[in-house]
Parts: structure tokens; sequence; C-alpha cells
């Protein structure tokens, strides 16, 4: 029996003919839940709906319930269909029966083991459950990290081995999976999709992929997609986010590779010296935002750390138009997402150089050693202080943003679509599948 999709009708034989492309992307993330992959996701969506009309569909592929965070960037050849697997209301805790076990303690305590058994199981891997088989995909991209086996051609976007890097933040069991489904999920993929050359190197030394299998794909500012604020709109952001007249941005998961705890003891040092930088994070906090309070607190500057969780994406727009300056130490970075966007906006940075971060901004940032509490240190100062440079730093930024753009991005990856699919490529596709990446 076919499972059920949101939204197409069932086929029967040839009665109903597939578009000239079918392209199903992975967009099951929950909103608030993911950083920099659901805005990667609203990026997509909102070029690829801008593609001229040509019969192709790119198909959002969604939780139930779970799309509307991305429906306002969807128009024209884009539009959601949902997955047909119940086992994610469950496992997520969302559904009647998952809000229950999770208040009762017994029952928290077997959700707990079945969730971490089923994430730990490195002898298996995730199965299609049908969904794009029955929507007679061409292609699939998966647009993350987690895929599932499936014979429809596919795109795997592995976006980093940070495990490989920094093993300390991860457990034994999390490296083993993460290696087995990388490596699986990369060896299945017609196409093996990084954001800059500096990962494709990575993949190429560890996983030894060929060269040729592996496109970088550039990801422009997201914030092109969202609306534009007034003044009076971002005043009243701020009011209601109870902003410091004058601060730096930090937009990052409190994940540890991030380096909250580094970035805390530097504002404490400039502290110490006479020097007060309150600090604004924006986005999701986890665990470790309980050690970054402590840290703050030890450093006497808890004051000036204000933690706003998951921002909508108006206030992302107001955030980096109201900060003096973008901090950015982050210890490990496929892209730097926060970085080309606060480049657009014409908001200085000062970042790690760390990985890919030094070829992403190209001289247009102040850049240090994330793990010199010093060099940190020294970077915010020269933002915080020096108008000219303040100035000089905008310029650059904006000038280095406008060479992203989201609908050579589009493009690029509907061509990498249409070889994954065997289709006949254009003059076009052949061009953009061999051009040169910027980073």
């Amino acid at each position: 029996m076919q499972p059920e999709v949101d939204g197409l009708p069932p086929t029967r034989g040839d009665s109903t003919r597939p578009p000239r492309l079918r392209v199903v992307l992975d967009a099951r993330v929950v909103d608030g839940g993911s950083g920099g992959v659901q805005q990667w996701i609203i990026g997509l969506a909102s070029s690829l709906s801008k593609l001229e009309s040509n019969g192709d569909e790119y198909l959002f592929l969604v939780h139930p319930g779970e799309g509307g965070w991305l429906e306002p960037y969807l128009s024209g050849p884009c539009r959601t269909v949902m997955s047909v697997d119940r086992r994610h209301r469950w496992l997520s805790g969302q559904s009647t029966g998952g809000r229950w076990v999770r208040r009762v303690p017994p029952a928290r305590r077997a959700w707990h083991w079945l969730r971490e058994t089923r994430r730990a199981g490195d002898e298996t891997l995730p199965v299609s459950d049908g969904t794009v088989e029955r929507l007679r995909a061409d292609v699939v991209h998966f647009t993350f990290q987690k895929a599932f086996l499936t014979h429809v051609p596919s795109l795997y976007q592995p976006w980093d081995l940070q495990h490989v890097h920094l093993p300390e933040f991860f457990s034994v069991a999390d490296r083993r999976r993460r290696d087995l489904t990388y490596r699986a999920f990369c060896e299945q993929a017609a196409t093996v999709v990084v954001a800059t050359r500096w990962v494709k190197r990575d993949l190429m030394d560890h996983y030894g992929i060929a060269e040729d299998r592996i496109a970088v794909v550039n990801v422009p500012p997201v914030t092109i997609a969202y609306r534009s604020l007034s003044r009076d709109d971002v005043a009243a952001m701020r009011r209601r986010l109870s902003l410091p007249e004058r601060f730096i941005l930090y937009p990052a998961q409190t994940w540890p590779h991030k380096n909250h705890l580094r970035l805390v003891e530097a504002l404490g040092g400039l502290r110490a010296d006479g020097l007060r930088v309150p600090l604004v994070c924006s986005g999701r906090q986890t665990d470790h935002s309980a050690e970054i309070v402590r840290a703050s607190r030890r450093a006497g500057i808890a004051a000036d750390v204000h933690f706003l969780g998951f921002v909508t994406p108006e206030e992302v727009q107001g955030l980096y138009e109201s900060a003096r300056a973008l901090v950015f130490p982050s210890l490990y970075e496929g892209w730097g997402l926060p970085i080309v966007e606060a480049f657009r906006a014409g908001l200085p940075v000062a970042c790690s150089s760390a990985t890919s971060l030094p070829e992403l901004v190209a001289g247009a940032a102040v850049v240090f050693d994330p793990y010199d509490v010093r060099e940190v240190a020294s970077a915010i100062r020269r933002v915080w202080t020096d108008d000219a440079l303040v100035r000089d730093l905008a310029r650059r930024g904006r000038e280095r943003a406008a060479r992203f753009d989201w609908q050579l991005t589009a493009r690029t990856l509907r061509a990498h679509y249409r070889q994954t699919a065997g289709r006949e490529l254009g003059e076009e596709d052949r061009a953009l599948i061999s051009r040169e990446p910027l980073v």
C-alpha cells in the first residue's frame, strides 16, 4: 500500500505525467532548533521560488504540522509536502503521547533510552519511509547531515567534519555514529555539496571522496529574503528585547565550539581594564548555556551579557542594524552565515581565524586567534573604539557581501539537480557546474 502524501493524488501508471524535473529537498527541521541549516533552507526556498517557470518542481519535505516557518518563502515552483514518518512526533515529544512520557519520570527514562538507542545505532542506517519514492522524485537533496537510504539519486550536504577536528565535544558513540552516517550518505550521493573549498579539501582528505563528486556552493546572506524594517520597526524591536544602547552581537547557538567561554573571558579582561562592552547573544540556548552564565559571573560582567534565545527573522534584521559590531569567535565553521549577513548590513566584523573563515572574509574583517583570549579582546577593543576602522570594515563588508548572489546559487543547484537526474545540460548549466566558487 502506497503511503499518503499531503496534497498529491496517487499516481496511476502514466496518467499523471511528471514535470520536467521534480526535486525533493529535505527540510525536516524544527523551527528555531537548527540554526544555520534552517536559514540555508529559507534561502533555498526563496531563491528557487524565483526561478523562471519551465515545468520544474521543488518540493520541501517537512514533518506534519511543522512547515509554517517555511511557507512565507515559497511560491512559484516550490511548495511543502509532508513526510509520513510518525515516529518523529513521538520521539521529539510533540505528540500527546510524547508529551506525556516526558512528564512521567519512569516513562521519561524509557523515552531517553529509546531516543538514544535509535540515535546511537551504528549498525543500521535510516531508510526512506516511501515519501520521496511516492512523489516520483527525480532527485532528493539532503540539505543537512541527516539523510536516509533511497534509490532516488541524491545530493548530500554534510556541512563539516567537526567531530574529526574537535572530538572532545562529542561522545565516542556520537563520533562513531557521525562517521558511519556521513561516509554512507556521501557514498550514496551522486553529488556531495559543501559550502567552501576548505570543507571540500577536508572531505577529500578524510573520506577519500573524488574531487569531481564534490560541489562547492557558497551561501549568500539569507537576510535578503526577509522584509525590510523601518526605523520605527527597529526601535520597537530594541524596546521589546530590552537591548543596551550600544553592544556587540554574537548570533550562535551555545554549543561549546562556538567559544562563548573565551569571548566572555575576553570581555571580562576589557572590563578590568576599564572598557565596558555589552554583549548580546541570539540563538537557541543549549545545556552549555549555564556554564557560560557562570563564567560571565566569575568575570564580573553578568549584567552586560544578554541572551535572547531564538529570534524571528525580523529581529535578526533589527539586531544587525542596531549592533556596533559582530564578533564571531567560533573554533570551527564550514561556513559563517552571520558574517555574510553582517557584511550585507554594513556591520563591521571581528572573527576567528579558524577553518574556512579567513577565506570567507577575505580581508573584510578583523581576524583573531580564537584560542588566544588577549587577541579576542584586542579585536573587540578595535571595533568598539576605532570609528575610522569601523567605517572601513563596513565598506569592505558590503563589497564582499555583494559578490554572493542567491539567484546564482539557485541556478547552480538547478544545474547539479539536472546533472544528478541525468538530464541534458545546457551551456549555462555546464558553465555553472565548472565555475570556481568565491570561497
